[in-house]
């Protein structure tokens, strides 16, 4: 097991779409160890493929006190309800913005193992999922957000990444 590097927005494969797994064997496996391990490492609750420069349909995710889980080539079949709430994300670090979401959603998926997976979130874990699915999709979460809070949140963005950047490489 490994712990990635986290690719910071706008960098390459984030703004693209990821494509399928057309066969999930023992690499998928290892590539979920190593994301959940990262998700961990930077206190996360979930992570997608794109976000540690893999342009596949793989996300993990875990809600406190819960149980790591992969879900590869996730669908989400089902939403209803909506609420708003604040999210974070390990690829734009230290912005936070209120994001509405479904309260409920169905998802059908692979895991790790290539085993069906088809079951229904919840309120945080069907945050969660949704955020990261957004990921698989190209999108982050300011793109989720009327354009004026967007562009702020951009713009934020922009000197807050000058200022990592800057610090990583003293």
């Amino acid at each position: 097991m490994a712990i990635r590097e986290i690719v910071f927005y706008p960098d390459d494969p984030l703004t693209r779409k990821a494509t399928p797994y057309d066969r999930i064997g023992p690499k998928v496996a290892e590539l979920a160890r190593d994301m959940i391990e990262t998700m961990f490492a930077y206190d996360g609750v979930g992570l997608a493929g794109p976000q540690v420069g893999v342009s596949k349909r793989i996300l993990v995710l875990c809600e406190p006190d819960g149980e790591p889980r992969c879900l590869v080539n996730p669908e989400i079949i089902e939403m209803e309800g909506s609420a708003v709430s604040e999210e974070g994300c390990l690829s734009l670090p230290q912005l936070y913005a209120n994001v509405p979401r479904a309260t409920r959603i169905r998802v059908r998926a692979l895991n790790e193992k290539g085993e069906s997976l088809d079951f229904e979130a919840r309120d945080f874990l069907a945050r969660i999922i949704q955020h990261e699915y957004d990921h698989l999709e190209g999108l982050v979460f300011p793109d989720r957000l009327d354009v004026m809070t967007r562009e702020a949140i951009l713009h934020e963005w922009k000197a807050l990444r000058k200022q990592l950047t800057a610090t990583a490489k003293v």
